[in-house]
Parts: C-alpha cells; sequence; structure tokens
C-alpha cells in the first residue's frame, strides 16, 4: 500500500501596481511644462530659453525620485495623483517665470527660483512622509494633539504678523528671513482631528431629534462641535480677517460631519451658519467690507475717488476680469498677454489671471480638470479605505484640496469675494506648494494601504487531500 498526498493551497491573485502606468504619466507630466517654457522662450525673445535643459533635467529628477520612493514604499498606490501634482508643478513654474521676465514686475525680484527650491523641499516632504509614514492609521494617535496644534497655528498670526500683511489679512508670520503661512500647514494637521473626533462621535450626531421640512434635525446636545468650529471659523475671520481660510476649515468640517453621519441636516446648517458669520462680520470688519465691496463693484475703481464705493482702493479684480476677457477662447499665447498689469500676479489668486489670458477658456478647464481629477482620486481613494479613520482623512484632505481650489477660482472670477489664498501648485508660495505635496503624499499612503492585497491565509487541514492506493 502507497500514500499519495496531493496539498492545495490557495492564494490571493496579486493586484497590478500600475507602477508602469504611474512612470509613463510621469513622463508626459514633465514633457508638457518643459514644451510650454520653450513656448514662453519663444514667444519672448524669439530663441529658446537658456535654462530649458535645467528646468527640463531638474523636474524630470524630483519626478523620477518621487516615483522610485512611491515604487519602493507604496507599490499599490493610485498611478494618477503624482502625475498630476508634478504637471501642476511644473506648469506652476512655468508661470512664474514668464512673469518674471515682465519688466513691470522687475521690482519684486526673480520668484520663479525660489519657487524651485520650494518644490523641491515640497518634494523632500512628500518623500519623508511616505517613507516614515508606514501606515495612515498611526495618524489616529494624535488626535487632539493636532487640535491643539492647529490652533496655536491658527492664532499665531493674529500675535506674530508678518510685516508685509496680505493687504490687511494677518495670514502670515516671519521666521527670520522667511515669511510662512501656518494655515496651509493647519488644512493637513485639522483634518487629522476632525477624522479622529468625528470616527468615535459619528453615531451621536448621527441621531436625530425631529423631522422638520424633510429634514432631520440633530439633537441640540450634538450642535456642540459644529457650534465649536463656527465660532473659530469667526475668529479667524475677524481677528485675523481672513475670509478664505475660515470658509475652508469649517467647509471642511462640514462636508466631513456629513460623510460620517450621511444627514443632509448638517449641511443645510452650515450652509446658513457660515452665511450669517459671513454677513455680520463684514457689516463692521473694514477689510472684509472692502473685498466685499471689490466683488459686488469691481469696475467702480475706475470713477472718480468720491464716488467709489467706501473702501475700494484696488483695481487687481477688474484686472484679473479684462485679463479673462481678453484671453478669449483659445488665449493669446504663452508669454503674449498682459496679465502681469496684476500687481503680485504671480502670488496667491492671481496668477489664474495669467491662465485665463495666455492659455483662455479652453486652458482654464484643463487646469481644472486636473484639479478635479486629484479630488476624484482622492474620494476614490475614500470610498476604497478599509478603515473609518481613512476614509474620512482622505475625505477631508480631499475636500480641503477642492474647497481651496474653488475658493481662490471663485473670487478671481468674481462668483464670491477674493480671499488671497493660494491656488494650490501653481501659485508662488512655499508653504503652499510643501503642504501640497504632503497632502498628496497622504492620499497616496491611504490608497495603497486600501488597495494591498490581503496576505493568504495559511493552509487549512482540509486543503490538504490524502489518499490511500491499494495495489
Amino acid at each position: 500500500m502507497s500514500v499519495v498526498t496531493n496539498t492545495t493551497t490557495i492564494g490571493a491573485i496579486e493586484a497590478p501596481s500600475r507602477r508602469n502606468t504611474e512612470l509613463m504619466l510621469l513622463a508626459f507630466a514633465v514633457v508638457i511644462p518643459v514644451f510650454a517654457y520653450a513656448n514662453v522662450g519663444l514667444a519672448l525673445n524669439d530663441e529658446l530659453p537658456a535654462g530649458m535643459l535645467a528646468y527640463g533635467l531638474g523636474l524630470g529628477l524630483l519626478a523620477g525620485v518621487g516615483h522610485l520612493v512611491v515604487r519602493k514604499f507604496a507599490k499599490y498606490a493610485d498611478p494618477l495623483l503624482l502625475p498630476l501634482a508634478t504637471l501642476l508643478n511644473g506648469l506652476g513654474l512655468v508661470l512664474i517665470w514668464r512673469l518674471d521676465q515682465s519688466p513691470r514686475l522687475a521690482y519684486q525680484g526673480a520668484a520663479a527660483p525660489n519657487q524651485l527650491m520650494w518644490s523641491a523641499l515640497g518634494v523632500a516632504m512628500f518623500i519623508g512622509v511616505l517613507v516614515f509614514l508606514k501606515d495612515h492609521r498611526v495618524l489616529q494617535r494624535f488626535t487632539y494633539i493636532s487640535m491643539a496644534v492647529a490652533l496655536i497655528l491658527l492664532a499665531a498670526p493674529a500675535f506674530f504678523p508678518a510685516d508685509d500683511a496680505n493687504f490687511g489679512a494677518k495670514i502670515w508670520i516671519r521666521l527670520g528671513p522667511l515669511s510662512l503661512q501656518p494655515g496651509e500647514f493647519v488644512k493637513i494637521i485639522i483634518a487629522i482631528f476632525f477624522s479622529g473626533y468625528l470616527m468615535v462621535k459619528r453615531d451621536a450626531l448621527a441621531l436625530a431629534s425631529r423631522r422638520f421640512m424633510g429634514l432631520y434635525l440633530p439633537r441640540g446636545r450634538d450642535l456642540g462641535p459644529i457650534l465649536a468650529v463656527w465660532m473659530l471659523s469667526i475668529l479667524i475671520l475677524v481677528f485675523e480677517t481672513d475670509l478664505g481660510t475660515s470658509l475652508l476649515f469649517f467647509g471642511m468640517f462640514v462636508v466631513m460631519l456629513y460623510v460620517a453621519t450621511e444627514r443632509t441636516s448638517w449641511i443645510v446648517f452650515g450652509l446658513l451658519m457660515s452665511a450669517v458669520g459671513a454677513v455680520v462680520v463684514a457689516a463692521f470688519e473694514p477689510h472684509v467690507k472692502a473685498r466685499v465691496a471689490a466683488w459686488l463693484n469691481p469696475m467702480a475703481i475706475f470713477l472718480p475717488p468720491e464716488q467709489r464705493p467706501k473702501g475700494l482702493i484696488s483695481d487687481q479684480a477688474a484686472q484679473a476680469l479684462f485679463a479673462f476677457g481678453s484671453g478669449g477662447t483659445l488665449g493669446t499665447g504663452l508669454g503674449q498677454g498682459n496679465s502681469d498689469l496684476i500687481n503680485f500676479a504671480a502670488k496667491s489668486d492671481f496668477i489664474l489671471g495669467t491662465v485665463g489670458e495666455e492659455l483662455g477658456l479652453a486652458g482654464m478647464m484643463a487646469i481644472f480638470l486636473i484639479y478635479a481629477l486629484i479630488v476624484q482620486r482622492g474620494v476614490r481613494t475614500a470610498l476604497a479605505a478599509r478603515d473609518p479613520f481613512g476614509k474620512l482623512l482622505a475625505i477631508g484632505l480631499s475636500s480641503a484640496f477642492a474647497l481651496q481650489v474653488f475658493i481662490v477660482a471663485g473670487g478671481v472670477l468674481n462668483l464670491i469675494p477674493l480671499t488671497g489664498m493660494t491656488m494650490p501648485f501653481l501659485a508662488q508660495g512655499g508653504s503652499s506648494v510643501i503642504t501640497n505635496w504632503a497632502l498628496v503624499a497622504i492620499l497616496i499612503r491611504i490608497s495603497d494601504t486600501a488597495r494591498r492585497p490581503a496576505p493568504s491565509p495559511a493552509p487549512s487541514p482540509d486543503a490538504e487531500m490524502t489518499q490511500v492506493v491499494r495495489p
């Protein structure tokens, strides 16, 4: 008699990592800005710019290092996030360099070299997050510590404002030769707090007391958190006159609250409270009142001084509208517009005027599509995440990114009052580019955890089949 043993082990089928797809997309994300750089040089000087090769190699090196780190430490991450961020960052460098060539802005100094340095630091931050943050769930341990840090950073500009405050908005602090915008870092830190807090409290916040006009109203005792965040937003608006940061944080909290509880009533309450707060503060705060006046009457700046609305002193909103009108559908061409008439055109939100004039409506839609793809991949990551903290953190970071794009674009397009926030990846600003690279890195870490195949289970005794064969 002989015994034949046949052992069968069923393992998990390995999912594709999509790293080669990411590498091909990164090649396009580097080539497109290099061609744009060459286009600007030919338009301005009828020759290829001398720094084109160095720019292409530098951007390619940053993208390549980022890709290798993702391939090593986040093998199963979303393949689109890194190429999309690289493309936006590269185009932003080209637009800033184009504005550096304008004689009208020569007094501000060359911003593109500094922005390239900040971009390198941003990629270094991206690498650091992926290397040292092995599991995003570790961040849940710092829920309340992150809230304390966020409050300190938010209060810092009110007590230690930089000398060059942004037209009255106290959103900067100065550390030696550097000016930093703490609000950019806070959007990630406070998203960690909101995610940890709502994961614990979501069941209580989802309870409803009664139904009114089709909405389930929350219990009175559960209104505390949203009232606290609302008051924090109002305090930011009052003491720092920073409308953008106030809208960003309150909006992000309401979106995350809705996702955690699935109660539409929270969205309604959030919209009503943000409207009430903005109207009340705008009624007595001069800086906010001036921005509302510029929003309602942007062309009134060209009237005689005695006929202008009170507080209206800047023509930037009107010049941005002129830039969009001049660009039309296809734009005037890179390097062939006059958006440099907008003071500080490379900074904060007004760089969108350069995009609108020189790339036209088509270029604007392309830029917005890239932003929308980043948000979509972030939301998709939230849907795929296997843990509630990861879901809330991914949706919080994605909503913060989306809200910032809307607030900036809405202000420049005159849909809402100007805020002075930075257009992510495009505009000049070290704090912004570093923070947004960190944001993308966290989304990549969450997506890697969500897409990574589950480990193969150990073979059970049933998987072993023993047959007895008789001679």
